[in-house]
């Protein structure tokens, strides 16, 4: 008899929890909505604010994550925008804007070696990924490895990228 109501109990017990985890999920996303909205209209703050929100609904909405590092950026919070790309790195080591994002916040701080070793992940993960090989050219050019640059802007390009075109313009690549 004990066996059966343990038994019961531990049912009815995941059954709330599946219901108080939806719940959470539904939370989640409509913060991040919210967010977004604040974030296209160029409040930046409340964008924070409202992202962080999600996130403590749902600490696996690694959307609201990956935005909130980039609204930080736009308010100069560049160890915040590192912090938040790393936890999603860190939960999730197969997310390839995670480590898009990452690179290019490494590369508006000057990290351009460590850029390149993510913008590598991320084409590791994805290797059709025009945006990957677009940051890692600029990270490159930094290092003064042109050529190398010049070679991820065409690959970029042939991805369908056309902001390559410009920039292959703009560094006289050959």
């Amino acid at each position: 008899m004990k066996s059966h109501l343990n038994k019961a109990l531990l049912f009815l017990f995941l059954i709330i929890s599946s219901q108080l985890q939806a719940q959470d999920k539904k939370l989640s996303a409509t913060f991040f909505n919210k967010g977004m909205q604040s974030f296209m209209n160029v409040r930046y703050k409340e964008a924070i604010e409202l992202f962080s929100k999600a996130i403590v609904a749902d600490s696996l909405n690694f959307d609201a994550w990956i935005k909130r590092g980039f609204v930080r950026s736009n308010v100069g919070d560049f160890e915040g925008e590192l912090s938040d790309y790393s936890h999603v790195i860190e939960k999730d080591p197969i997310h390839k804007w995670a480590y898009i994002s990452r690179g290019g916040a490494k590369n508006r701080t000057g990290e351009y070696q460590s850029a390149i070793l993510d913008l590598n992940k991320a084409i590791e993960i994805d290797g059709n990924d025009a945006e990957a090989y677009n940051n890692r050219g600029f990270s490159k050019k930094a290092l003064g490895d042109l050529e190398g640059a010049c070679g991820d802007w065409y690959k970029s390009k042939q991805l369908g990228n056309d902001e390559a075109k410009i920039i292959l313009k703009n560094n006289h690549c050959k």
